[in-house]
């Protein structure tokens, strides 16, 4: 199975979604995007759920030098949630990825302003929360978002997306009420290789997917 884009992706995990709805399962729902890529994901799940879609961006923190090999990530201004055990296989300290942490954190910053153009972050006390990717590979970038979004009260948290690595999927179980994922394949390599048209997507794209919703 493979997916041919992102909007593909999104109109099969609204589906499974609206179903849940229908049970009455995701009472008061608001739609989070991890842009850039989940943006094209999202916008389908509100459209499907008639549910507010906005975004909550969270970076990588990449090794020093290697900044494509993950080690944990950061979510608003919450401390940055590290990988300890490969800090401590790479010999790293947390004091020697503050600067990556740093410039992260100034993308991130840009990112919401760019994206939110003046609006506040959304209230989540009390409502179902559907945090929306692409997909989940290692999972830092999600399990970051899933806790910095408890740490603002929502009534339920669910983490959505049409394509995972099932290890990190059962991991973050732990992270969230709820794990909606339609497609597991047993071999896992990267998010990528499960859609035919997996083009990086820009902020135009982010912001058009906001305002489609």
């Amino acid at each position: 199975m493979r997916y041919r884009d992102r909007a593909q992706a999104g109109r099969e995990l609204a589906a499974v979604l609206g179903k849940l709805s229908d049970e009455g399962g995701l009472p008061d729902p608001i739609v989070l995007a991890l842009p850039r890529g989940g943006a094209a994901v999202a916008a389908e799940v509100a459209r499907e759920l008639s549910a507010p879609l906005d975004v909550l961006v969270v970076r990588k923190i990449g090794a020093p030098r290697h900044e494509e090999f993950g080690v944990g990530a950061i979510a608003g201004d919450d401390p940055p949630l590290l990988d300890r055990a490969t800090l401590a296989h790479l010999g790293m300290s947390e004091d020697s990825l503050a600067p990556v942490v740093e410039r992260e954190r100034r993308e991130l910053r840009r990112r919401e302003r760019r994206y939110r153009q003046g609006r506040p972050a959304p209230e989540l006390r009390g409502r179902t929360v559907i945090v929306v990717d692409d997909g989940l590979a290692t999972g830092s970038t999600a399990r970051a978002a899933l806790r910095h979004v408890r740490r603002r009260g929502p009534a339920r948290t669910v983490l959505a997306v049409p394509v995972g690595a099932p290890d990190s999927l059962d991991t973050l179980a732990a992270e969230a009420d709820l794990v909606v994922c339609p497609y597991r394949p047993a071999v896992f390599n990267a998010v990528g290789q499960w859609y035919d048209d997996f083009a990086q997507l820009t902020d135009a794209d982010v912001l058009d997917a906001l305002r489609g919703a």
